[in-house]
């Protein structure tokens, strides 16, 4: 088989970062006197961004401010989720294997990810994941970002790979959106972040463990 280049995204697929984002989305709803929203309520647009994370809390309250205030929250946001980062969050189980199993079969691994490069890249420092990927390209690492194709084929070439030899492994419609849009095939996951469950978004492989992750490589790789 030809080397092949494995694009994944990161929050919902990788790693489980809903409990600090949700906690930083609290934290900025709390500094104008609104209670905590319940995960369940923003867990689904984690994967939209975190700015869409305000709103939604603030359409929970019943509340809605004007882009400005909405602006200076997202930046207070982005502080204290920075401060915070790696609190509660941790990679789905099993993930390090399957790193580990790629990196032995000499597999560039990269992360294409609507989250800012920066934040990204102190996430993965912070689990002591980064020295795994060839690439880590974010929200604000190319001119467009996720579904744009371009982010996608950005990655893939940024981690060294070429586009007609890689996978991508996503969580969410927008992930499953871009490699569509890019002609790459996707492995879907199960447990991320997702108004819209993954079997229905119908991937080319869907996955609810990583421990199944090998398997659906392989059939893909076969194709």
């Amino acid at each position: 088989m030809k080397p092949i280049t494995v694009v994944f995204d990161l929050d919902g697929t990788l790693v489980d970062t809903a409990p600090d984002l949700i906690n930083a989305a609290n934290h900025v709803l709390a500094a104008i006197d609104l209670p905590a929203v319940p995960e369940a309520v923003l867990r689904p647009f984690i994967s939209i961004g975190s700015r869409r994370m305000i709103e939604e809390g603030l359409a929970f309250h019943g509340r809605s401010l004007e882009a400005p205030r909405i602006d200076a929250m997202w930046k207070t946001f982005l502080a204290y989720y920075a401060d915070n980062i790696a609190v509660d969050s941790r990679p789905y189980p099993a993930v390090e294997e399957v790193l580990e199993d790629l990196q032995r079969q000499d597999i560039s691994i990269a992360v294409c990810t609507n989250k800012l490069e920066s934040l990204s890249r102190r996430l993965l420092s912070a689990l002591d994941m980064s020295h795994r990927f060839a690439a880590i390209c974010g929200r604000d690492t190319f001119p467009v970002y996720k579904p744009h194709p371009d982010h996608l084929l950005g990655a893939i070439a940024a981690a060294g790979g070429d586009p007609r030899h890689a996978i991508m492994v996503g969580d969410s419609d927008t992930d499953v959106s871009t490699a569509k849009a890019a002609g790459i095939p996707i492995i879907g996951v199960g447990f991320g972040y997702t108004e819209i469950p993954m079997q229905r978004l119908e991937p080319d492989e869907l996955i609810e463990h990583y421990r199944d992750f090998p398997a659906a490589l392989q059939r893909l790789r076969a194709r």
